[in-house]
């Protein structure tokens, strides 16, 4: 249930209020042509997105399914989820070769002046979903300003933002913003129970560490995420196999392996993270120090192509530096 796309999600309501606000501004001909979606990443800003942009296209309302529900087995809700609706453009990172790229090129971002020149060929508007603008590349920023500074008529755009102080200011000024806050943990164990069917101790172990993220929870609630999250907190506890981080290592090869990478070093940072602000001042720091050190390297380990079995045995070596100076702490 937590690999849904966000095109798929029908039965997530990200935030009600969020999505009052814009059905408000629609039915009262306010539509903003461009909205900035800001949040920490997986409180559902992409699937506001995708539910919005159904309502736009001519999606038949579903209210059961929240203020911006729409019925999964609506022509509009098929054509989106195919991919194939004329009237949607969405922007992200390509997969090439195995690899997701870093940033959202400027090529990219040059379709949407052309996508938006065009009249909608099936409904009232031409909608555009980039995912996420904090992606772009400094000239396909550009290239999209270009489109703010003219708005398209008919067209709307929704910019999916983790860190809006990331953007240029331009851009964010030409948007209107929405708020995504972070989930309480009450809510967050009853999304787990209710999509997942996991138990009350394993709900309240991934609301935990979601960090408020209904995305985090869920996917931390699917079998390989959570195992892997038991998996770095039995690390960061001081129980680090090295033939068993030898045989994970092996498992990096191609995209899959990318992503269970990327799964594993994002719980063994959480884990940090963790243990940093359950520890005393002292101890609390050098776990803080290491905490800062393993942020940033899946994204240099994706840039300059290293390899993953190699920047994992590194993050562990560390971690039994850190350990070792916590113990001499006494």
């Amino acid at each position: 249930m937590s690999d849904e796309h966000p095109r798929d999600r029908f039965d997530l309501i990200p935030d009600a209020a969020a999505e009052e606000a814009f059905l408000d501004a629609l039915q009262r001909g306010r539509l903003h042509h461009a909205w900035l979606l800001c949040g920490v990443e997986g409180t559902g800003k992409a699937t506001f997105a995708y539910r919005a942009a159904r309502r736009l296209l001519g999606a038949a309302p579903d209210p059961a399914r929240g203020p911006l529900g729409a019925r999964r087995d609506d022509p509009v809700s098929r054509l989106i989820s195919a991919q194939a609706h004329p009237d949607l453009l969405v922007l992200e990172r390509l997969v090439e070769g195995g690899k997701v790229k870093k940033s959202i090129s400027v090529d990219q971002s040059r379709e949407l002046p052309e996508f938006f020149s065009k009249s909608p060929s099936q409904a009232q508007h031409r909608v555009a979903i980039i995912d996420a603008a904090d992606d772009l590349n400094i000239n396909a920023a550009n290239a999209l300003l270009k489109v703010l500074e003219e708005p398209p008529e008919s067209g709307v755009l929704f910019l999916v933002t983790h860190a809006p102080g990331r953007l240029l200011a331009t851009i964010r000024s030409r948007c209107r913003r929405l708020s995504f806050p972070i989930w309480t943990p009450e809510r967050l164990e009853t999304l787990v129970r209710n999509r997942t069917g996991a138990d009350i101790e394993d709900a309240e172990h991934a609301a935990a560490m979601a960090g408020g993220s209904p995305g985090a929870a869920l996917a931390l609630a699917a079998g390989t995420t959570f195992e892997m999250d038991q998996l770095a907190r039995q690390w960061v506890a001081g129980d680090i196999d090295r033939t068993e981080a030898l045989s994970i290592a092996d498992k990096f090869r191609g995209a899959e392996g990318q992503d269970r990478f990327e799964v594993l070093m994002g719980r063994l940072i959480a884990a940090v993270r963790m243990r940093a602000l359950n520890s005393g001042p002292g101890r609390g720091n050098r776990w803080a120090e290491l905490w800062e050190r393993l942020q940033p390297l899946p994204d240099r380990a994706a840039g300059l192509n290293l390899d993953r079995g190699d920047v994992l045995a590194g993050a562990l070596a560390d971690l039994r530096r850190t350990r070792a100076q916590e113990e001499r702490l006494g």
